[in-house]
C-alpha cells in the first residue's frame, strides 16, 4: 500500500483510505446550560444595599452558570402627598432616614441615612437611567460597578446620587466620562432604555426589590423576592439547573479588593465564610500592612486599597 492514511468504518465494516477531515479537533467538555439570571433592583433600595455581600459571593462562585442582567424597576419617581411605601410606613423622605438606619443596623451594612432629611434624594430615576446608559454602551459589568460605586456613596457616604455633580463623579471614579453619560441618560435616550426596564419589571412579575429571577432553556424559573441567605440562592440555581452545580474558587482578597476599592467587614466574613471576631486576623493574613488601610463607620470596619 502506497498510504498509511487508512481506516476501518465502524458502520460499514470497510476499510480503506481516510477522508481529508480524518484529523479534527474535538471537546469532550459537556457546555454548561447557561441559565437566565434577572436582578430587580433600583438604585437607593437599602434592602438591595444589604443583599450585595450575598450577590456578590454567588455571583464569584456560580457565576458561570448564569446569563446576568440587572433591570431598573423604578422604586422613587418623585414625592408626593401620599405613601410611596406604606408596608414600610414611609409617606415621606424623613421616614427613610429611620428605615435606611434600621436596615443598615439589621444586616450589618452601614447606612448614615441623614440625607435623606437635610437633602433628600428627590427620585431614583436619574441615577437608573445612567446605569442603563453605561449598560447600552458598555456592558453589564462596568455598569454594575456604577451602581455598586452609587450605593456606597449614597449609603456610607451620604452622597445624593440624584443631583449630577455626583452622578459625574461617580462615573468619572470608574473611569468613563462623566459629563457626556449623565447628558445622554437626560435625554430620550435614557429615558427609552429606562421605560423598557419598566416594561420587562412588569413582564416578570417583580413587585418588590430586590427580586431575582433564574429561568432555564425551558422557560421555567424560581423568583426570590426580598434579601434572602446565601443558601437560597444556591438552592433556586439548584432546582432551576436540574443538578447541583459545582463552586469556582474563591479569588484571593487581594484581587477582590483591588477589584471593589472598599470592603466593609460584613462583606469579607460572607465572601470567606468568616466570623467577625476573624476578619482582622484574616486580612492581616491575606494582605501586606502596605496594601489596605482600615476604617470605620458607624460601627463597622470597613478596608480600601491603600494611598500610594
Amino acid at each position: 500500500m502506497t498510504s498509511n492514511n487508512l481506516v476501518c468504518d465502524v458502520e460499514t465494516g470497510v476499510c480503506g483510505v481516510a477522508n481529508d477531515d480524518a484529523v479534527q479537533t474535538i471537546d469532550f467538555n459537556e457546555p454548561v446550560k447557561k441559565i437566565e439570571m434577572y436582578y430587580v433592583t433600583d438604585p437607593i433600595c437599602s434592602h438591595c444595599w444589604a443583599l450585595e455581600p450575598i450577590l456578590r459571593r454567588f455571583m464569584k462562585q456560580y457565576g458561570q452558570y448564569v446569563q446576568f442582567k440587572t433591570v431598573m424597576g423604578g422604586l422613587l419617581e418623585k414625592w408626593h402627598g401620599g405613601p410611596v411605601d406604606p408596608a414600610n410606613g414611609i409617606h415621606g423622605p424623613s421616614d427613610v432616614a429611620k428605615h435606611w438606619r434600621e436596615v443598615g443596623e439589621h444586616y450589618r451594612m452601614p447606612i448614615d441615612g441623614s440625607l435623606m432629611i437635610d437633602n433628600p434624594v428627590q427620585s431614583s430615576y436619574p441615577p437608573s437611567r445612567v446605569f442603563k446608559v453605561i449598560q447600552k454602551h458598555y456592558g453589564e459589568e462596568k455598569a454594575f460597578t456604577f451602581l455598586r460605586r452609587a450605593r456606597v456613596e449614597l449609603f456610607a457616604f451620604n452622597k445624593n446620587i440624584g443631583e449630577v455633580h455626583e452622578l459625574e463623579a461617580i462615573v468619572n471614579g470608574v473611569g468613563l466620562n462623566g459629563k457626556a453619560i449623565v447628558k445622554e441618560a437626560n435625554e430620550q435616550t435614557g429615558i427609552d432604555l429606562l421605560n423598557e426596564d419598566f416594561a420587562l419589571t412588569k413582564k416578570l412579575g417583580a413587585r418588590g426589590f430586590p427580586t431575582i429571577i433564574l429561568v432555564n432553556e425551558e422557560k421555567k424559573g424560581v423568583k426570590i423576592v426580598g434579601s434572602r441567605r446565601f443558601e437560597d440562592y444556591v438552592s433556586a440555581l439548584t432546582q432551576v439547573h436540574g443538578e447541583q452545580p459545582i463552586p469556582s474558587q474563591q479569588q484571593p482578597l487581594s484581587a477582590l479588593l483591588e477589584e471593589e476599592a472598599l470592603l466593609f467587614s460584613k462583606e469579607i466574613e460572607v465572601m470567606y465564610q468568616l466570623e467577625k471576631s476573624d476578619v482582622k486576623a484574616f486580612v492581616e493574613k491575606e494582605l501586606s500592612s502596605a496594601q489596605y488601610e482600615v476604617k470605620e463607620l458607624l460601627g463597622e470596619s470597613f478596608y480600601t486599597i491603600a494611598v500610594k
